[in-house]
């Protein structure tokens, strides 16, 4: 793998989060993370310890994500959640915000949330990526004012989706948008120096991993890894 590939492939947190998933599933997925050499798997939290097993000796690290996909435990409950989480070899942790918190404004909460997750999973030495699901949290003051309480608060990375943060349309379908490169542009501008920002929702070609790249990111969520690393492959060469 050369080093334009590698550097792709270590964006990529490879995704295995949908509700109907199994325990084979988990296996199989981790099996393409390995494959592609990829920087994680990102797993629901009963799935962290045989993540952790399947991917023994690998170069691909464990998420969990926490509090998800709608955001709404207490505060304790999404310590305890990430805590758990690191004990059982989780050295990433996705959380997602009280999303109806920010949208009221209520910084003071979503401050002590970020804050408290964050120092929970810094002693144990896993980084945190705060989820602002943006397809609700749409308003740039609001992505601003996040990006500045995530600065302050130490988080590692700010993200901008679930990739379930599905939005009824007129017709009363649901459907999400997920990372847009305006959006990522925004957050990378408002963050401090040593804040990462990591793209979610999506992003689902090399195109579109490379578009989010550009706008700044080091970490992407994916489920069509497989797809976007041959495409890479033969773009790039081996």
């Amino acid at each position: 793998m050369n080093e334009v590939v590698y550097k792709l492939a270590k964006m990529i947190d490879h995704s295995i989060l949908h509700p109907t998933m199994t325990d084979a599933d988990l296996k199989r997925e981790c099996e393409v993370a390995m494959k592609y050499n990829v920087a994680s798997v990102c797993v629901k939290p009963y799935m962290v310890r045989q993540a952790v097993e399947l991917l023994k000796g690998t170069d691909v690290q464990v998420g969990c994500v926490i509090g998800f996909p709608s955001g709404n435990s207490a505060i304790n409950v999404k310590v305890f959640e990430a805590e758990n989480a690191c004990k059982d070899g989780a050295v990433e942790i996705d959380m997602v915000i009280n999303i109806g918190k920010a949208l009221q404004g209520d910084w003071n909460y979503i401050t002590d949330e970020i804050k408290a997750v964050t120092n929970a999973c810094h002693s144990y030495k896993a980084i945190v990526k705060v989820i602002f699901e943006t397809d609700f949290v749409k308003k740039e003051d609001d992505i601003v004012e996040l990006c500045r309480i995530c600065t302050e608060a130490g988080a590692d990375y700010v993200k901008t989706s679930s990739g379930f943060g599905f939005v009824k349309q007129a017709n009363g379908d649901y459907n999400y948008v997920g990372a847009t490169v305006p959006v990522l542009e925004l957050m990378k501008n408002s963050v401090g120096q040593k804040v990462k920002i990591k793209a979610a929702g999506g992003v689902r070609t090399l195109d579109q991993l490379l578009a989010v790249q550009t706008a700044g990111c080091t970490r992407s969520g994916a489920t069509a890894t497989a797809v976007i690393m041959e495409e890479a492959f033969k773009r790039f060469g081996n």
